[in-house]
């Protein structure tokens, strides 16, 4: 096995773990649900926003998202925040 093969063999496994862990950590991070939404870190916050949008439509997630998106300061977040309370809202029947 030459050189170049090991490496690249190396940097591949390397790789996938990085991989590995970074989705283990999202996933632990994402588990903390709701309660993260108005966390001081974007990642959390991002973390929480997909946690309730894999989530059935409440009148309760419709406005703690409400406050969420009149709080958020990031647009990326707060424009992703618009796109969950669109489907809750429309999930609830409120977007006939």
């Amino acid at each position: 096995m030459s050189l170049f093969s090991r490496r690249a063999g190396l940097f591949v496994v390397g790789a996938v773990a990085a991989a590995a862990a970074t989705s283990l950590t999202l996933r632990a991070v994402e588990r903390h649900g709701r309660r993260d939404l108005f966390s001081p870190s974007p990642l959390r916050r991002l973390a929480a926003l997909q946690y309730l949008n894999r989530l059935p439509a409440t009148v309760e997630d419709v406005n703690v998202l409400r406050d969420y998106c009149a709080w958020e300061p990031g647009r990326l977040l707060r424009n992703r925040a618009t796109v969950v309370l669109g489907r809750m809202v429309h999930e609830l029947g409120g977007g006939r």
